[in-house]
Order: structure tokens, then C-alpha cells, then sequence
């Protein structure tokens, strides 16, 4: 298992040189530990492919690649194909992959396992609490979004299409997903994590209200 990780790590740290600061290798390797941490207290799981598919989940993101979706799923095969992985493994990581993302939330899931919800759980965790206040502004930053537009209001029931063509202000993600996520979590290991990072946000944008209103 250990060099089947080493190798992947390997890999992705090399795939993503020079990737949008909210999804870089550091975004990997904090989910990576946030998986672990989770998965420490879900002992029924496989270790290897939370390990493997927290290492892989974003190595192509649709996001960066024109919304195709499969480039990710794709990518993570052929590369896990290489070093010889099992199949079972194998598709069991893709299928990760392929439903760990948010999409706006209103859509049908395909897939479940354990490992899912863990690796699920760890990736919208950095999506909470000061890192996800602070990767929320560099991608905002990175699509050349406005911080914030009181005349426009957050879209709440967005489709998967919708979502992903969104560009709304930035302030508004909050609302159509950041604020969400800790009633969507699935473990509760994350979801206890997810109280305080979700109390976080909601007292950082209390303070920036106030300083827009020139009161704070």
C-alpha cells in the first residue's frame, strides 16, 4: 500500500505544479490528512482507497478543463493502470471521483460507499473555516470575479449546469454552497469539525457586512 502512495503522491505533486492556489497540491495534501483523520475513526474502510482517491480527486478538476468532467476520471485511470493497481480498486477511486464535487448540490447521486462519504467529508472541509474563506477569494480572484454586489442576490437552486457556468460575485458562493456543507456532511467526525469552521464564516461575513456598511 505504502509505495502504491508514495508513487501517487508523487504523481500529482508533479501534475499539479502551478495550479490555482485553491487547488493545489497543498489543497490535496490537507484533504489527504482531513481523510485520514476521518477514516482513523471509520476502521471498516478501505485504508487504500481513501488514500488513494483523496490523493486523486482533483487531479484534473472540470473547472480548469472546460467543464469536461471525464478528464479527471480519465487521468486518475490510466495512471493508477500504470502502477498496478487492481481494477476493483481501480473503479471503486474513479466512481470517488467521479461524484466527490458539489455541483450545486441539486442532483441525483449515483454512487455511495463509505469511502466516498469520507473523502467527500475531507474535500468540503477545506471548503470551510479560513482556508475556505481564503480559497474562495484566490479562485474568485482567479476567474476576475467582484467581491461583492448587494444587487445581486445568491442563486439557491442552482442545477449541476448552472452551477458550473455561474459567476456571480464571490460573497454569493457562500450562500449557494460554503454555508451548506455542514449539514451535508456525512461523517460524524466531520461534522463535528464542521461546526466550528462553519461558525468561523459566519463571523467573518458579520464583519465584512459591517465594514461594507461602514459600521465596523
Amino acid at each position: 500500500m505504502e509505495e502504491l502512495v508514495e508513487k501517487t503522491t508523487a504523481f500529482v505533486r508533479i501534475e499539479l505544479e502551478g495550479a490555482e492556489g485553491g487547488h493545489d497540491w497543498f489543497h490535496i495534501e490537507r484533504v489527504y490528512k482531513n481523510a485520514m483523520l476521518i477514516a482513523e475513526k471509520s476502521p471498516k474502510c478501505d485504508f487504500l482507497v481513501v488514500k488513494l482517491s483523496a490523493l486523486l480527486h482533483d487531479i484534473a478538476d472540470s473547472k480548469f478543463n472546460g467543464g469536461d468532467e471525464q478528464v479527471g476520471p480519465n487521468k486518475a485511470r490510466l495512471f493508477l493502470e500504470s502502477i498496478g493497481v487492481c481494477e476493483e480498486v481501480v473503479t471503486h477511486v474513479i466512481r470517488i471521483i467521479e461524484n466527490i464535487s458539489f455541483k450545486g448540490g441539486n442532483f441525483e447521486k449515483k454512487f455511495n460507499s463509505l469511502e466516498l462519504q469520507i473523502v467527500q467529508d475531507a474535500d468540503r472541509l477545506d471548503a470551510l473555516g479560513a482556508i475556505g474563506i481564503a480559497r474562495a477569494f484566490n479562485y474568485g480572484g482567479f476567474k476576475n470575479r467582484i467581491l461583492y454586489d448587494p444587487n445581486v442576490a445568491p442563486k439557491m437552486a442552482m442545477t449541476k449546469e448552472e452551477y458550473k457556468m455561474d459567476n456571480g460575485p464571490t460573497l454569493n458562493h457562500f450562500y449557494e454552497k460554503l454555508l451548506l456543507l455542514k449539514d451535508r456532511m456525512n461523517t460524524q467526525a466531520a461534522k463535528e469539525i464542521a461546526q466550528e469552521r462553519h461558525r468561523f464564516m459566519e463571523l467573518f461575513l458579520a464583519q465584512f457586512y459591517g465594514e461594507w456598511d461602514g459600521i465596523k
